[in-house]
């Protein structure tokens, strides 16, 4: 028999619980929390405040996340995949004539401009006390402690700080109160850093926190954050012009009114089968159906037919030829058809004669179009940002995205423009319960903190584009087609579930292909699949300002091996080599009711993630 393939760490097997994150003080928040009595829901909750706390830069109260779960047990709904969406929508005034009489062709990705209603807290809140059992103040206070007495900062944190620091002396003085010394430094990595104000702001959503019953405290806090102190703030703030990327100071259009009409939302997720199992993602809201569409246009492609490559733990040049070119396509129809929108033709999008016609274009060498499918026989639109040859609308204008796109690693410019990187949570428990979250949004870096709340708005709302007509054309009351995507994953033979997911923007659902094809094709377990090397493409519209496109691009850590890196060249790619430990943050649990068992697995990429369990 042959030795099991070296691993960072070992994959976690127990039979109590597992709490996967992207940093190991929310991991370890989620996983008390479960030592505590609580559910998978309870620690899911503790295990996103926390992060709010610890990964400022990637996520914050002011953001969004959406939220895929399931039921253990045999009670009503058990078993079933269900999506909360925390993706707040846009404000009532925020519509394409204003941002025209503004003179803006594209929402700028940092200020007040693209802040949409915050959806983080109330998503955290919902799940909180729909499927949990703890009050508030129990799941809460990780993150008060991180914030109040201080938690080490991480070097990444340190290193966001620095870079906008200038932007903050000059332009945003609200966020140097918090993130700078009072003599102007940014903070020092591997000190405690505290940020008193969001203490204050949890402590007094315990203190609203008052009701008969746990649930209707938890619906007096939802209250004081949309309709009370935190609406309020956010209301006055947002009136006021502040600095820019597009270099100019704008207000915002949110308002207290705004606040006070959103809720987060039930729905079903989008399913489909894929050899035994049903893999479950948010709707043509998120970017979470390309994921769909991948897999199904692989499905009948020879490089990843069922057993391929069994125990190898790098990919062939086939598979990533094959996997790039699905990629590209399914960010082609991303781009033409998802949107917040009722007449998505998902159904079409994800048919056998439509994938069949998809896969059909899978050639031998790398395509360098955007080449969008017409569903149902209607024909695709683009924006005029990826149609317009011209100038500042061309495709692979300016200088590309040297960002997360090609190094793994989340890069600032000065003015606080970030490509997007975000947080992942996975939690399964004892009785089954499952839990993926993605949160992010509200970054540190990208919009000025709220004065008397210790955190900043966020500015999901660039992902909308401003010409009319389009499945995301920015419109008021709608949500941005977002890049946050978790995973629900259940095989439907022996009734295992897999939750999964990753930080990385545009690339979340690349990676995430990445680690299915070695879970469920190669038979790597959680923790080898997470190591194996990664590769994605960048060969389709950034949804994040500015927007660009680099043709052709494939961006693989060096472990693929020189041979595949050669071969992907030869056949036309243009081959970016990374780091060998750059791509991706994934993490994993998992949970096996005919044994018992549940797994988990953490990357050790970025040296920050934690798989916790017993």
């Amino acid at each position: 028999m042959s030795s099991p393939a070296f691993t960072t760490r070992p994959e976690l097997a127990g039979t109590f619980g597992m709490v996967a994150s992207t940093h190991w003080l929310a991991s370890q928040a989620g996983m008390a929390t479960l030592e505590a009595g609580g559910n998978a829901f309870d620690a899911a909750v503790a295990t996103g405040f926390a992060l709010h706390v610890v990964e400022p830069h990637l996520n914050g109260p002011g953001g969004e996340v959406p939220i895929l779960f399931a039921r253990g047990g045999s009670g009503a709904g058990a078993g079933q995949p269900v999506l909360l969406s925390g993706q707040g929508v846009a404000p009532a005034t925020a519509t394409i004539d204003a941002f025209e009489h503004l003179g803006l062709e594209l929402v700028p990705g940092t200020g007040l401009l693209a802040a949409t209603v915050p959806g983080a807290v109330g998503a955290w809140l919902t799940l909180l006390r729909d499927h949990g059992t703890m009050p508030l103040d129990a799941v809460l206070r990780f993150a008060i402690e991180y914030a109040e007495t201080g938690h080490p900062l991480t070097a990444r944190v340190a290193a966001t700080a620095a870079s906008v620091s200038e932007h903050f002396r000059t332009h945003w003085p609200t966020s140097a109160a918090t993130w700078l010394t009072s003599d102007g430094a940014p903070p020092t990595a591997g000190r405690l850093f505290r940020n008193d104000v969001l203490a204050s702001t949890y402590r007094r959503l315990l203190d609203a926190a008052r009701g008969p019953s746990r649930e209707a405290g938890i619906d007096a806090a939802l209250a004081a954050w949309y309709q009370g102190f935190v609406a309020e703030a956010i209301d006055v703030f947002s009136r006021s012009p502040v600095r820019d990327d597009s270099g100019r100071d704008h207000a915002g259009f949110l308002t207290g009114h705004d606040l006070a009409g959103w809720r987060p939302t039930y729905e079903p997720p989008v399913t489909t089968d894929w050899r035994g199992w049903s893999v479950s993602k948010a709707g043509p809201w998120s970017q979470g159906p390309a994921l769909l569409q991948a897999l199904a246009m692989l499905d009948g492609v020879p490089s990843v037919s069922p057993g391929s490559g069994a125990g190898r733990q790098a990919p062939t040049a086939d598979v990533v030829h094959d996997t790039v070119e699905a990629v590209k396509l399914a960010m082609a129809d991303r781009e033409a058809w998802y949107g917040d929108e009722a007449d998505v033709p998902l159904h079409d999008l994800l048919s056998p004669a439509y994938t069949d016609g998809r896969r059909a274009l899978i050639g031998a060498r790398a395509d360098l179009g955007l080449r969008p499918g017409s569903p149902g026989g209607r024909a695709p639109r683009l924006p005029r940002h990826v149609t317009d040859p011209s100038g500042s609308f061309a495709v692979g204008a300016g200088v590309g995205e040297p960002t997360v796109a090609r190094t793994g690693e989340q890069v600032v410019s000065p003015d606080g423009t970030t490509r997007g990187d975000t947080c992942h949570v996975d939690v399964v428990d004892r009785w089954g319960n499952v839990v993926s979250a993605t949160p992010s949004g509200g970054w540190l870096q990208s919009s000025p903190v709220v004065p008397g709340l210790g955190f900043p708005l966020g500015t999901r709302a660039q992902m909308f584009w401003l010409d009319r007509g389009l499945p995301n054309s920015l419109a008021p009351r709608k949500r941005p087609r977002t890049t946050l995507t978790p995973s629900l994953a259940h095989d439907r033979e022996t009734g295992r579930w897999l939750a999964f997911g990753t930080p990385g923007g545009d690339q979340q659902e690349q990676w995430q292909l990445c680690f299915w094809l070695a879970h469920t094709v190669r038979g790597l377990d959680l923790q080898a699949a997470i190591d194996a090397p990664a590769w994605h493409t960048t060969s389709f519209p950034s949804s994040f300002y500015p927007r660009e496109t680099n043709a052709g691009e494939v961006v693989v850590e060096s472990r693929v091996g020189d041979d595949v890196i050669a071969d992907l060249r030869g056949r036309g790619h243009s081959v970016v080599v990374a780091d060998a430990w750059s791509l991706g943050r994934l993490s994993a649990v998992s949970t096996d009711p005919s044994t018992g068992i549940v797994r988990a697995a953490a990357n050790a990429r970025g040296m920050q993630g934690y798989a916790i369990g017993r």
